[in-house]
């Protein structure tokens, strides 16, 4: 109950996001953002009607798609989600406060992105090219990501021809701030990397690792291969995860313990337990005093 309680405000709260940004920043100016919020302003821009109205009408297709390809909790909720949007929309009287259109671009991209990011991170839906992206990835194998892009190059390129091509050279920019800060809604303001580590000072580094960084590792054993010194034989290769502030801390470490080390670094999307620094707390934020390594 408390869970339901908690998805409930917090998609309340993305809703009125996505609305400040539409209502207060990108309809006032004409101004698109992608997916199929993007082709509901396009309709209200060229008909002169309600957007709430098309927002709802637009989006009938892709929760169709929603109905067969996701569950039913999400459906429902996204349905209760793009709803409530178009009537607060149509009802709200917020006013625009620039008529600047750099301003309008990033921070309408913004609100709205904080706003759909909120609302996906507790299982709804207010865009439904995702629905699509997920469609045609289950059907087509081409990436969620392609499918979005594709989606919203055809969009674009409807606005310059059917509006302006300043208007959708600022909805491109929109686009990219939205799906910035929805990025950073769903997977947090706080990115980490991995590395994977071989060295001939293998237990060295790992133990500066743990007593500087304070990093959780792994120790693989490598059966053999071929490097920079030869043949190799088996070697035991250092798996850890750090927070990105403190990869310059790292490397540095690692070089003044062998500057032959041979380092892989990759991003990670998501992790849960185990032992890395969050520095947005009170612990990870002592941690970021000067250091030896730093």
């Amino acid at each position: 109950m408390k869970r339901n309680l908690s998805e409930v405000f917090q998609i309340s709260i993305g809703i009125l996001l996505a609305s400040v940004g539409l209502k207060m920043f990108l309809l006032p100016n004409g101004f698109l953002d992608g997916g199929v919020t993007g082709i509901a302003i396009l309709l209200s821009e060229l008909f002169d009607f309600d957007i709430s109205y098309f927002l709802i009408l637009v989006s009938i297709p892709f929760l169709i798609l929603a109905w067969f390809n996701l569950s039913r909790r999400i459906f429902i909720k996204s349905v209760i989600s793009i709803i409530a949007l178009a009537v607060i929309i149509h009802f709200e009287n917020f006013n625009a406060i620039t008529d600047d259109k750099l301003l309008i671009a990033i921070f309408g991209g913004l609100f709205l992105g904080a706003g759909i990011g909120l609302t996906i991170k507790n299982g709804a839906v207010l865009d439904g090219s995702e629905i699509l992206g997920i469609f045609i990835n289950d059907r087509l194998g081409i990436s969620i990501g392609k499918v979005i892009l594709l989606f919203n190059a055809v969009l674009f390129s409807a606005t310059a021809i059917l509006l302006s091509i300043e208007v959708a050279m600022y909805s491109i920019l929109t686009f990219i701030v939205t799906g910035k800060v929805i990025d950073l809604m769903i997977e947090g303001f706080e990115d980490y990397v991995g590395l994977m580590i071989f060295s001939e000072k293998v237990a060295e580094i790992n133990k500066e690792l743990i007593r500087v960084v304070g990093a959780g590792t792994t120790l693989y054993q490598g059966s053999g291969g071929f490097g920079e010194r030869g043949l190799q034989t088996n070697k035991e290769i250092i798996h850890t995860v750090i927070n990105r502030i403190d990869i310059r801390r790292t490397y540095n470490l690692i070089d003044s313990i062998d500057k032959k080390a041979f380092i892989i670094e990759f991003d990670v999307n998501k992790i849960k337990g185990g032992v890395y620094t969050k520095f947005l707390s009170k612990e990870g934020l002592k941690k970021l005093s000067p250091k030896k390594y730093v």
